[in-house]
């Protein structure tokens, strides 16, 4: 059976929110309700809070997570998660974005088990929207897929083009191939990325297939403060879903 770990790589520096991770969110730090959202996946061997700053550290020891320290020279989530995978036993890794706090379970669970099926090193998540005032929105990144449900390209320009019904807004969490992780990261950046500032089109230009796996609705990511009311406000509607 193959093994999973969940790493949540987060730095406190972030530029338009700094120290976000410990952001409170209805009394409890963001990366917190992040840890407990991974801990209900059923797949999951491990979590691991993956920083380089002792107060995230000592705040996810606090409410009993395991934390690594990391590089403070990592470019990005990616790298701090194939450095923890580097030092790890395992076949798969789910690379879970430290400002998604409404991350559920299943939804790394879904990713596992699309690299589980083989097609693809790396998966990710997609969620079908409707509301198509939003296609125009660069913050909100659309996906196209193929039909074996393989991605064709992520942009932040409307995608499809001319869409009268719906289309597929991206999740970025991620799951990976060990072995994929460990080399994906030393690729050079690709044009196509430089671009659209989107790290998973290096994997696509180089040839690589992503596996998208459907969830029911868009999360909720936390960019800025005014996000943290919008996750609490739809805590307290769903509180007893």
């Amino acid at each position: 059976m193959a093994t999973t770990i969940g790493v949540i790589p987060v730095r406190f520096g972030a530029t338009r929110f700094p120290g976000k991770p410990l952001a409170p969110i209805l009394g409890r730090p963001m990366v917190q309700w992040v840890y407990e959202g991974a801990r209900a996946s059923k797949l999951l061997s491990r979590v691991v809070i993956a920083t380089d700053d002792e107060r995230i550290a000592s705040a996810a020891r606090g409410f009993g997570a395991e934390a690594v320290m990391t590089s403070p020279d990592c470019p990005s989530g990616t790298d701090r998660a194939a450095e923890v995978a580097a030092s790890s036993s395992c076949d798969f890794v789910i690379n879970i974005q430290g400002d998604e706090p409404l991350v559920r379970g299943e939804m790394l669970d879904g990713l596992v088990r699309g690299l589980e099926e083989g097609g693809a090193p790396m998966t990710t998540l997609m969620a079908r929207v409707e509301s198509l005032e939003l296609l125009n929105d660069p913050h909100i990144v659309k996906v196209v897929a193929d039909g074996g449900g393989y991605a064709l390209y992520f942009s932040r320009s409307p995608l499809p083009h001319g869409c009268s019904d719906y289309f597929y807004q991206h999740i970025g969490i991620y799951g990976y191939r060990r072995d994929f992780l460990l080399g994906y990261k030393d690729l050079p950046q690709s044009r196509l990325e430089r671009a659209e500032k989107l790290e998973q089109l290096r994997a696509l230009e180089s040839g690589r297939r992503i596996r998208l796996i459907e969830i029911s609705r868009p999360t909720l990511s936390v960019d800025t403060p005014a996000d943290i009311i919008k996750v609490e406000q739809y805590l307290v509607r769903h509180s007893h879903e």
